[in-house]
Protein backbone atom coordinates (compact mmCIF):
# COMPACT_ATOMS: atom_id res chain seq x y z
CA UNK A 1 0.00 0.00 0.00
CA UNK A 2 1.23 3.41 -0.91
CA UNK A 3 2.00 5.80 1.23
CA UNK A 4 -0.16 8.45 -0.17
CA UNK A 5 -2.83 6.09 0.84
CA UNK A 6 -2.14 5.16 3.99
CA UNK A 7 -2.04 8.91 4.64
CA UNK A 8 -5.98 8.98 3.18
CA UNK A 9 -7.06 6.27 5.09
CA UNK A 10 -5.27 8.41 8.45
CA UNK A 11 -6.94 11.25 7.40
CA UNK A 12 -10.12 9.80 7.32
CA UNK A 13 -10.40 7.96 10.34
CA UNK A 14 -9.02 11.16 12.10
CA UNK A 15 -11.73 13.02 10.93
CA UNK A 16 -14.36 10.58 11.83
CA UNK A 17 -12.55 9.93 15.46
CA UNK A 18 -13.00 14.06 15.68
CA UNK A 19 -16.21 14.81 14.50
CA UNK A 20 -18.51 11.41 16.16
CA UNK A 21 -18.33 13.07 19.32
CA UNK A 22 -19.62 16.08 17.86
CA UNK A 23 -22.97 13.99 15.98
CA UNK A 24 -23.35 12.26 19.14
CA UNK A 25 -23.42 15.74 20.83
CA UNK A 26 -25.58 16.82 18.26
CA UNK A 27 -27.85 13.61 18.40
CA UNK A 28 -28.03 13.83 22.63
CA UNK A 29 -29.52 17.09 21.86
CA UNK A 30 -31.91 16.50 19.39
CA UNK A 31 -33.22 13.80 21.68
CA UNK A 32 -33.54 15.53 24.48
CA UNK A 33 -35.02 18.36 23.21
CA UNK A 34 -37.88 15.68 21.53
CA UNK A 35 -37.94 14.62 24.94
CA UNK A 36 -38.83 17.96 26.39
CA UNK A 37 -41.32 18.69 23.71
CA UNK A 38 -43.23 15.51 23.99
CA UNK A 39 -43.20 16.16 28.32
CA UNK A 40 -44.54 20.24 27.80
CA UNK A 41 -47.01 18.75 25.21
CA UNK A 42 -48.46 15.65 27.40
CA UNK A 43 -48.07 18.45 30.22
CA UNK A 44 -50.96 21.09 28.01
CA UNK A 45 -52.75 18.03 27.61
CA UNK A 46 -52.90 17.09 30.86
CA UNK A 47 -53.69 20.48 31.74
CA UNK A 48 -56.65 20.84 28.84
CA UNK A 49 -57.93 17.88 29.89
CA UNK A 50 -58.22 19.17 33.93
CA UNK A 51 -59.66 22.61 32.70
CA UNK A 52 -62.11 20.41 30.76
CA UNK A 53 -63.17 18.18 33.18
CA UNK A 54 -63.39 21.28 35.53
CA UNK A 55 -66.19 22.96 33.08
CA UNK A 56 -67.77 19.97 32.34
CA UNK A 57 -68.41 19.41 36.20
CA UNK A 58 -69.56 22.93 36.59
CA UNK A 59 -71.92 22.84 33.38
CA UNK A 60 -73.55 19.65 35.19
CA UNK A 61 -73.91 21.35 38.16
CA UNK A 62 -75.54 24.22 36.32
CA UNK A 63 -77.83 21.99 34.58
CA UNK A 64 -78.90 20.04 37.59
CA UNK A 65 -79.31 23.27 39.44
CA UNK A 66 -81.56 24.61 36.44
CA UNK A 67 -83.47 21.08 36.63
CA UNK A 68 -83.77 21.85 40.29
CA UNK A 69 -85.25 25.26 40.51
CA UNK A 70 -87.67 24.16 38.07
CA UNK A 71 -88.91 21.30 40.03
CA UNK A 72 -89.37 23.37 42.85
CA UNK A 73 -91.65 25.69 41.15
CA UNK A 74 -93.38 23.33 39.22
CA UNK A 75 -94.10 20.73 41.33
CA UNK A 76 -93.17 20.99 45.02
CA UNK A 77 -94.40 24.42 45.28
CA UNK A 78 -97.86 23.43 44.03
CA UNK A 79 -98.43 20.34 46.01
CA UNK A 80 -97.57 22.48 48.98
CA UNK A 81 -99.74 24.95 47.91
CA UNK A 82 -102.60 22.42 47.29
CA UNK A 83 -101.66 20.65 51.09
CA UNK A 84 -102.41 24.38 51.97
CA UNK A 85 -105.41 24.52 50.67
CA UNK A 86 -106.40 21.32 52.21
CA UNK A 87 -105.57 22.34 55.77
CA UNK A 88 -107.30 25.27 55.39
CA UNK A 89 -110.91 23.24 56.47
CA UNK A 90 -114.17 24.95 56.81
CA UNK A 91 -115.48 25.46 60.48
CA UNK A 92 -118.46 23.30 59.51
CA UNK A 93 -116.03 20.36 58.31
CA UNK A 94 -117.49 16.97 59.26
CA UNK A 95 -114.90 14.48 61.17
CA UNK A 96 -115.01 12.67 57.87
CA UNK A 97 -113.86 15.17 55.60
CA UNK A 98 -111.44 16.55 58.52
CA UNK A 99 -109.58 12.85 57.81
CA UNK A 100 -109.80 12.83 54.81
CA UNK A 101 -107.96 15.73 54.03
CA UNK A 102 -105.46 15.33 56.18
CA UNK A 103 -105.04 11.93 54.71
CA UNK A 104 -104.28 13.26 51.65
CA UNK A 105 -102.27 15.93 52.77
CA UNK A 106 -100.09 13.02 54.59
CA UNK A 107 -99.71 11.61 50.92
CA UNK A 108 -98.71 15.05 49.49
CA UNK A 109 -96.18 15.85 52.30
CA UNK A 110 -94.78 11.87 51.61
CA UNK A 111 -94.60 12.75 48.09
CA UNK A 112 -92.56 16.66 48.28
CA UNK A 113 -90.38 14.47 50.58
CA UNK A 114 -89.64 12.07 48.28
CA UNK A 115 -89.38 14.71 45.68
CA UNK A 116 -86.91 17.34 47.54
CA UNK A 117 -84.70 13.97 48.56
CA UNK A 118 -84.07 13.26 44.82
CA UNK A 119 -83.29 16.47 44.15
CA UNK A 120 -80.81 16.61 46.97
CA UNK A 121 -79.13 13.78 45.79
CA UNK A 122 -79.04 15.67 42.52
CA UNK A 123 -77.11 18.29 43.87
CA UNK A 124 -73.39 17.23 43.42
CA UNK A 125 -71.96 15.33 40.29
CA UNK A 126 -70.51 13.44 42.79
CA UNK A 127 -73.99 10.77 42.41
CA UNK A 128 -72.48 10.22 39.39
CA UNK A 129 -69.42 8.61 40.58
CA UNK A 130 -71.50 6.75 43.06
CA UNK A 131 -74.15 5.44 40.76
CA UNK A 132 -72.37 4.89 37.64
CA UNK A 133 -73.22 6.17 34.29
CA UNK A 134 -76.08 3.53 33.28
CA UNK A 135 -77.82 4.14 36.58
CA UNK A 136 -77.29 7.89 36.42
CA UNK A 137 -78.84 8.07 32.85
CA UNK A 138 -81.11 5.44 33.74
CA UNK A 139 -82.54 7.94 36.20
CA UNK A 140 -82.24 10.91 33.85
CA UNK A 141 -84.58 9.43 31.11
CA UNK A 142 -86.95 8.12 34.00
CA UNK A 143 -86.98 11.94 34.98
CA UNK A 144 -87.05 12.88 31.34
CA UNK A 145 -90.23 10.57 30.25
CA UNK A 146 -92.40 11.59 33.62
CA UNK A 147 -92.18 14.68 32.52
CA UNK A 148 -94.12 13.72 29.31
CA UNK A 149 -91.68 15.88 27.27
CA UNK A 150 -90.20 13.67 25.07
CA UNK A 151 -90.41 9.75 25.18
CA UNK A 152 -87.10 7.85 25.61
CA UNK A 153 -86.35 4.39 25.06
CA UNK A 154 -82.86 3.09 26.82
CA UNK A 155 -81.45 -0.44 25.97
CA UNK A 156 -78.29 -1.56 27.55
CA UNK A 157 -76.33 -4.12 26.15
CA UNK A 158 -73.69 -6.31 27.33
CA UNK A 159 -72.32 -6.71 30.91
CA UNK A 160 -72.78 -2.93 32.32
CA UNK A 161 -68.66 -2.24 33.09
CA UNK A 162 -66.95 1.16 34.54
CA UNK A 163 -65.22 3.04 32.23
CA UNK A 164 -63.27 5.38 34.97
CA UNK A 165 -64.63 8.00 37.00
CA UNK A 166 -63.50 11.59 34.42
CA UNK A 167 -64.56 9.62 31.66
CA UNK A 168 -68.23 8.62 33.08
CA UNK A 169 -68.61 12.24 33.94
CA UNK A 170 -67.95 13.31 30.60
CA UNK A 171 -69.80 10.92 28.54
CA UNK A 172 -72.78 12.24 30.91
CA UNK A 173 -72.51 15.46 30.29
CA UNK A 174 -72.41 14.87 26.18
CA UNK A 175 -75.48 12.92 27.01
CA UNK A 176 -76.80 15.83 28.35
CA UNK A 177 -75.37 17.84 25.93
CA UNK A 178 -77.50 15.91 23.30
CA UNK A 179 -80.18 15.39 25.18
CA UNK A 180 -80.88 19.44 25.51
CA UNK A 181 -80.10 20.07 21.92
CA UNK A 182 -82.65 17.03 20.58
CA UNK A 183 -85.22 19.02 23.62
CA UNK A 184 -84.24 22.49 22.26
CA UNK A 185 -83.84 22.14 18.87
CA UNK A 186 -85.10 18.91 16.92
CA UNK A 187 -88.69 18.65 17.13
CA UNK A 188 -87.94 15.10 18.18
CA UNK A 189 -91.41 12.73 19.50
CA UNK A 190 -89.24 9.74 20.54
CA UNK A 191 -85.10 9.63 21.82
CA UNK A 192 -83.36 5.85 21.69
CA UNK A 193 -80.45 6.01 23.76
CA UNK A 194 -78.36 2.56 23.85
CA UNK A 195 -75.30 1.88 26.00
CA UNK A 196 -73.19 -1.06 24.72
CA UNK A 197 -70.28 -2.55 26.58
CA UNK A 198 -68.20 -5.10 24.45
CA UNK A 199 -64.61 -6.63 25.82
CA UNK A 200 -62.74 -3.86 24.23
CA UNK A 201 -65.28 -1.33 23.25
CA UNK A 202 -68.13 0.68 24.46
CA UNK A 203 -70.77 3.02 22.46
CA UNK A 204 -73.20 5.64 23.77
CA UNK A 205 -75.25 6.15 21.11
CA UNK A 206 -78.18 8.66 21.00
CA UNK A 207 -80.85 9.25 18.17
CA UNK A 208 -84.03 11.50 18.06
CA UNK A 209 -86.70 11.19 15.48
CA UNK A 210 -86.81 14.95 14.88
CA UNK A 211 -86.36 17.48 11.81
CA UNK A 212 -82.67 16.73 11.13
CA UNK A 213 -80.21 19.30 9.81
CA UNK A 214 -77.19 19.77 7.17
CA UNK A 215 -73.94 20.52 8.87
CA UNK A 216 -73.14 23.66 6.93
CA UNK A 217 -76.13 25.48 7.86
CA UNK A 218 -76.02 25.42 11.09
CA UNK A 219 -75.67 28.75 13.43
CA UNK A 220 -72.22 29.08 14.12
CA UNK A 221 -70.74 26.05 12.12
CA UNK A 222 -72.35 24.00 14.43
CA UNK A 223 -70.45 24.58 17.75
CA UNK A 224 -72.40 22.91 19.70
CA UNK A 225 -71.82 19.51 18.19
CA UNK A 226 -67.99 20.22 17.66
CA UNK A 227 -68.12 20.68 21.90
CA UNK A 228 -69.44 17.34 21.86
CA UNK A 229 -67.10 16.24 19.57
CA UNK A 230 -64.09 17.98 21.41
CA UNK A 231 -64.87 16.91 24.75
CA UNK A 232 -65.31 13.02 23.37
CA UNK A 233 -62.03 13.13 21.91
CA UNK A 234 -60.42 14.39 25.55
CA UNK A 235 -61.34 10.89 27.06
CA UNK A 236 -59.68 9.39 24.12
CA UNK A 237 -63.64 8.53 22.51
CA UNK A 238 -63.92 8.90 18.78
CA UNK A 239 -67.61 10.93 18.10
CA UNK A 240 -69.76 10.58 14.71
CA UNK A 241 -72.57 12.82 14.04
CA UNK A 242 -75.07 11.99 11.21
CA UNK A 243 -78.23 13.74 10.04
CA UNK A 244 -79.88 14.91 7.03
CA UNK A 245 -83.47 17.19 7.02
CA UNK A 246 -86.49 15.18 7.62
CA UNK A 247 -84.43 11.86 9.07
CA UNK A 248 -83.07 13.01 12.66
CA UNK A 249 -80.02 13.01 14.30
CA UNK A 250 -77.40 10.46 15.51
CA UNK A 251 -74.91 11.01 18.03
CA UNK A 252 -72.94 7.66 18.37
CA UNK A 253 -69.90 7.93 20.94
CA UNK A 254 -66.93 5.37 21.05
CA UNK A 255 -64.55 4.45 23.10
CA UNK A 256 -61.92 1.28 23.99
CA UNK A 257 -62.30 1.22 27.81
CA UNK A 258 -58.80 -0.47 28.32
CA UNK A 259 -56.82 2.56 26.81
CA UNK A 260 -55.63 5.07 28.30
CA UNK A 261 -54.75 7.94 25.97
CA UNK A 262 -56.69 11.05 25.58
CA UNK A 263 -56.58 13.39 22.51
CA UNK A 264 -57.24 17.04 21.94
CA UNK A 265 -58.66 17.25 18.98
CA UNK A 266 -61.62 15.95 17.00
CA UNK A 267 -64.44 15.88 13.85
CA UNK A 268 -67.43 15.35 13.21
CA UNK A 269 -69.28 15.28 10.01
CA UNK A 270 -72.78 14.99 9.10
CA UNK A 271 -74.34 12.44 6.48
CA UNK A 272 -76.61 13.80 3.56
Amino acid sequence: MANADIKEIILIATIIFLLAPTFLVLYVNLYNQRKKKHIEEKALLESRFQQELLKTQVEMQEQTLNYISREIHDNVTQVLSFVKLNLAMPAKATHEQVSVKIDESRNLIAQVINDLRDLSKSLSYDHIVQLGLVKTIEIEAGRINKSGIIKIDLAIGGNAQGLGEQRELVLFRIFQEALNNALKHSGAKQLKISLDYFDHLFNLTIQDNGVGFLAAELPNGGSGLKNIVNRAALIGAAAVIDSAPGKGCCIKISIDPLTQHTHANGDYHSAG
